[in-house]
Order: structure tokens, then C-alpha cells, then sequence
């Protein structure tokens, strides 16, 4: 689909801000305290004063009202801009189940802390329970008005800067897998709960959360209780068009950079760029990149139609390709600017880095793949 003109002019904004003011890696590096946290709260701050946070989020509770391609374009162009708020696609991931199935209290928090740059995480995988969230051993136990949660979840992103926790409970044992589970609102600095940050080849994104004894009013349900299955397939294809949209900034990202390379660094005489073994591997990267962003936009239009709930297989295309994409785009990228591709200078090193785990994370890419199959087999 072809962007409207005020959503181009929105892209091109987000991408002046990125370039103006975190362009290198010694920006970047001055709001992250040398490259070690991935969400920076001075320039969620900024993006919050600009109004171009919760950009897609319902004006009723205090959002911009705009469509879910106006927040593709802010993804992707904040994602290519390298800017430090990861966080943030969490946060806007958790906001598509409470204004599904939240209260009006539960949506206004949400989205007004979103809005503001305070940011939201969930909780579902366990040490036991990844690609099989049916596994899930948290226990969720009714007391009177409130619940008591007891157990461990683990790569929970953004859990040490969030301010809630949208919490995938086990309430009752006695039916299927996939029964018995229940959703629920806590927030982060409620007694009993602990956050331990996960060391990783990146900054500080991910954490184990542990449940001592935490209690929560019987308020904090989001929708029904024992029906938190059913709600969380509901939505997922927003949330796979989430990643894919930041994975098409991260590629668009490194092919921006590697060009820049390629055309400027000289061996024998010429800029790599002119040799035909470089310029058809930055070919088959561009062709890759415009390819995906058009299926992305594609299916980011059929959501602002009304179609999302249509898109289970068209949104596993999206997040697997686009995830994917970015990874090769990157590690190509960094085969052509060869040792300069390590240095922590020239940035892509991070790229690479940042680009291993969306492939992973998000439902892995072999289930992406089985979604896939099972729409056509």
C-alpha cells in the first residue's frame, strides 16, 4: 500500500530526530550509560513530548487516535534510527490485550502510561514453559477479594522498567492445558515480587521475575478469569506486526550503513562499492528490504480495515521474513565492511547483536513457520 502524505511527513520526522541527535554510537552511548540499558529515559521523554508515543492507542483514553500503519511507520523509523526505547514495542504489545479485554481503569493506565514514556511489560514464559505457553506453572490462587501469585517467569523484556505486568497465571488445574489460565494486572513494586536482570550478549532487556507471596486485588483480572487462552490468541497478529516492523528498521538500518561504507571505503585503486561481488549482494539486500516492507504495510492496512483477526498467517509471514531479514542484512553487512564490522565505532557490531534474538523472541520463527503451514496443509 502507498503511504498518505501525512505519514510519509511523520516517517521523515522520526528519521530527522534519530539522525540529528543519536546518529552515532557516542550519542547513543551518552543515554544508555555507555551502551548498557536499552530503553533511555531521556529520549522516551522527548518521543512523549513530541506526542508520537501510543501514536495508534485510542484518543478516548489518551492516545493519538491514528491508525496501526501511522504506528508501523514510527516502529520501523525509530527502530532504523537506532534509538534506545525497545521498551516501548513491549509496552505497546501489552496495551493490544488490555484494550481487548481490559477494564476502562486498566486501559486508561495503560495507555496514558504509555503515552507518557512509562513503560508496561508481560509476563508469560517460564523456565519450563516457551514455545508451550499451555506449560505455564505460575500459580494464580483466589483468597477472598484478592490473588496470590507464586512461581517464576523468565525473559520477561522490560520487566526492570515497566510499571505493571500483564501476569500469565495457572488458576485452576483440573482441565486442559490451555484451560484454567487467567491474566493479570501487577504491578512492578508490589511486595513479594522480585526482578533479576538476565545477562546477555546486549543491554539489559531481559529478566527472570519471581512471586513470593504476592497479592492483587481481585480488580487486577484483565477480562475473564480462566479465560486468558482464548484472549491471548486474540491479537497476535498485531503483535508479530510489532516485531516485524522494528526488524524492517533494524535491515533498513544496516543497508543504510553498509552503502555508506561501501561507497566512501577504497582497495586498489576504487571504492568496494564498484566491484560487482559487493554491488549484487547490496542488490539482493535492498530487494529483500522493499519486498518485506511492502507485505508488512500490506498487512498493517488490513488491520486499520478491520481484518486483524483474519491475519493469523499473513502476520506469521510478516514477523518470521522481517525477523530474518534483519539478521542477514546485518551479517552481510558486516562480511562487507569486514574488520571495521567488528569495531564498536562503526555500530554494526550492535546491529548484529541486537539483530540474533527477534527471530526468537515473539513465538520462535519455527512456529511462525508451523502457523504457516497449517493455514495451507
Amino acid at each position: 500500500m502507498e503511504l498518505r502524505e501525512e505519514q510519509k511527513r511523520f516517517g521523515a520526522a522520526v528519521h530527522a530526530f534519530s539522525r540529528e541527535q543519536y546518529a552515532t554510537v557516542a550519542q547513543r552511548d551518552a543515554v544508555t550509560r555507555g551502551g548498557t540499558l536499552s530503553n533511555s529515559p531521556q529520549i522516551l521523554a522527548e518521543l512523549a513530548k513530541l506526542g508520537w508515543l501510543g501514536v495508534s492507542l485510542p484518543a478516548e483514553y489518551g492516545g493519538g487516535g491514528a491508525g496501526f500503519v501511522d504506528e508501523c511507520v514510527f516502529l520501523e523509523e525509530s527502530s532504523r534510527g537506532l534509538l534506545p526505547v525497545t521498551g516501548y514495542s513491549t509496552g505497546l504489545t501489552a496495551a493490544q490485550t488490555y484494550l481487548r479485554w481490559g477494564s476502562q481503569e486498566q486501559k486508561g493506565v495503560i495507555v496514558s502510561n504509555l503515552v507518557a514514556g512509562r513503560l508496561e511489560a508481560i509476563a508469560l514464559s517460564e523456565p519450563g514453559a516457551g514455545s508451550d505457553l499451555g506449560g505455564v506453572r505460575v500459580r494464580a490462587t483466589r483468597d477472598g477479594d484478592a490473588y496470590v501469585i507464586e512461581g517464576q517467569k523468565t525473559w520477561t523484556s522490560a520487566a526492570h522498567v515497566a510499571e505493571h505486568l500483564l501476569v500469565l497465571a495457572r488458576e485452576d488445574s483440573g482441565g486442559t492445558k490451555h484451560e484454567g489460565l487467567t491474566l493479570l494486572m501487577v504491578p512492578t513494586d508490589t511486595p513479594g515480587l522480585t526482578i533479576r536482570g538476565i545477562d546477555t550478549m546486549e543491554a539489559h532487556t531481559v529478566n527472570d521475575v519471581f512471586f513470593t507471596d504476592v497479592r492483587v486485588p481481585a480488580s487486577a483480572v484483565v477480562g475473564r478469569p480462566l479465560n486468558a487462552w482464548k484472549q491471548l490468541m486474540r491479537g497476535l497478529s498485531v503483535e508479530r506486526l510489532i516485531i516485524a516492523a522494528m526488524s524492517l528498521g533494524a535491515a533498513r538500518r544496516s543497508l543504510d550503513d553498509v552503502i555508506a561504507y561501501v561507497g566512501q571505503r577504497e582497495q586498489f585503486g576504487r571504492s568496494i562499492g564498484s566491484f560487482q561481488a559487493i554491488r549484487h549482494r547490496i542488490a539482493d539486500l535492498a530487494t529483500d528490504v522493499e519486498f518485506a516492507r511492502a507485505f508488512l504495510y500490506d498487512a498493517a492496512g488490513r488491520v486499520d480495515a478491520g481484518q486483524e483477526d483474519a491475519l493469523a498467517r499473513e502476520s506469521a509471514m510478516a514477523k518470521m521474513r522481517c525477523t530474518e531479514i534483519a539478521k542477514n542484512t546485518a551479517l552481510e553487512a558486516m562480511q562487507m565492511m569486514g574488520g571495521y564490522g567488528y569495531a564498536r565505532e562503526y555500530g554494526m557490531e550492535g546491529q548484529v547483536r541486537k539483530a540474533l534474538a527477534p527471530p526468537i523472541y515473539g513465538g520462535t520463527n519455527e512456529i511462525q513457520r508451523e502457523i504457516i503451514a497449517k493455514s495451507l496443509l
